[in-house]
């Protein structure tokens, strides 16, 4: 028996408007998806708090650097005026007209304008330039977009090529294990780690350098800088020159490159022979290395000069120390035991030579990571500050 057609009509209305909806939700969630990479809400302020700390250091250094050059104590009003103008320096002078202009037409453009025409009545004009001064920050913004993507653009450029430049895994050295990482605090860093051989001397034994440097500063110049160090120093190397002739060559090259000492590079050089398991090493103001023996005791590399770059005439002291089975040596850069949480409290050696104490029967591999896992527990969702660089070996 064929059902009534009245019963039945309803149901592919209600059908047709479900796909509507669906269509529609689907849409919307999609282009949210998209507009957020699949980031949650919490993930989202969280990265928003990350941006604001950031572009709130940016600004308020040139404001303190111009309130640490003035005496005269200042009002509220003139503090805020003046972390304004920081602002302002960021854009170019017409940028900065444009955005004046903008702020102006938003806060001050509302208004009617009242007019008396030939027949005598009154007729009211009302000027939308809000809506102006809404479309110029729009330029604006997109002005400042294209100048990041153009930006990010080098950057990420600039991050390969320095790849290229640090070794992806570390070498087969006999009688140690090796592991290094390094994460640096923006697109491209000023640390610097390498492990390598250099021409066998009178003994016809091969040596390998170690390396870890920390350039002054962060971001490009830094990398920059770096750049140069990594060249100098593979070219130096290469020749059959004693250790402490290899740093004072770098010495001087950085010093050329330096602007006066104020582009200066820590740096620990080291040079290993595996028959005699004797490293020699200069300690060129960089962080001092741990060097753990495997009864427990701890010892610091210490011996070198001054970081490479501040005076062209200075010597180095070349350190010596006989590793045996079981030391473990740590090489780090300042960026690791600096590193603050939310309380601005830093992760310090402490920390760290509790981690090396208790994976001591670890891998290198796996130390370091249990050594990174560490510090990122600590600093949660604060901010990278600074360039972090660690090199382990262990001697088998």
């Amino acid at each position: 028996m064929t059902p009534p057609a009245s019963s039945a009509e309803p149901a592919p209305a209600r059908t047709r408007a479900d796909h509507r909806s669906e269509g529609f939700t689907g849409h919307l969630s999609k282009f949210w998806q998209r507009v957020t990479d699949g980031l949650e809400l919490n993930q989202l302020w969280s990265q928003f708090k990350t941006d604001a700390r950031a572009s709130y250091r940016l600004y308020s250094r040139d404001y303190k650097a111009r309130a640490a050059r003035e005496t005269q104590k200042r009002g509220g009003l003139q503090k805020f005026l003046e972390f304004l103008w920081a602002i302002l320096e960021k854009l170019s002078p017409a940028r900065r007209v444009l955005l004046l202009l903008a702020l102006v037409l938003l806060f001050f453009g509302g208004g009617d304008i009242n007019w008396q025409n030939k027949a005598g009545h009154v007729e009211v004009i009302t000027l939308p330039l809000q809506f102006y001064g809404g479309a110029l920050l729009f330029i604006l913004l997109m002005l400042e977009v294209a100048d990041r993507v153009v930006m990010k653009r080098d950057l990420e450029i600039a991050r390969d090529i320095q790849s290229w430049l640090l070794p992806a895994t570390p070498p087969q050295v006999p009688g140690v294990a090796i592991a290094f990482a390094t994460r640096p605090a923006n697109t491209v860093a000023g640390d610097y780690y390498d492990v390598f051989p250099r021409p066998a001397g009178s003994s016809n034994e091969a040596r390998f350098l170690i390396a870890v440097a920390d350039v002054a500063g962060k971001s490009i110049p830094a990398a920059l800088l770096m750049a140069t160090f990594q060249a100098s120093l593979r070219t130096l190397s290469s020749t059959s020159c004693s250790l402490a002739e290899l740093v004072e060559g770098m010495n001087q090259y950085a010093c050329t490159n330096s602007q006066g000492g104020l582009r200066f590079t820590t740096a620990f050089l080291a040079e290993f022979d595996h028959a005699s398991r004797n490293l020699s090493y200069i300690n060129a103001g960089h962080n001092a290395p741990v060097l753990r023996r495997s009864s427990g005791t701890v010892e610091r590399l210490t011996q070198g000069g001054l970081p490479l770059g501040i005076q062209a005439s200075g010597s180095y002291e070349c350190g010596s120390v006989a590793l045996q089975a079981g030391d473990w040596l740590v090489i780090f850069t300042d960026g690791l035991v600096e590193a603050v949480n939310h309380s601005d409290e830093e992760y310090g050696e402490a920390r760290m030579l509790a981690g090396l104490q208790s994976g001591a029967t670890l891998s290198p591999n796996e130390l370091l990571s249990q050594m990174m896992r560490d510090v990122d527990s600590f600093v949660g969702a604060t901010p990278q500050h600074d360039d972090i660089t660690c090199l382990l070996i262990k001697v088998g």
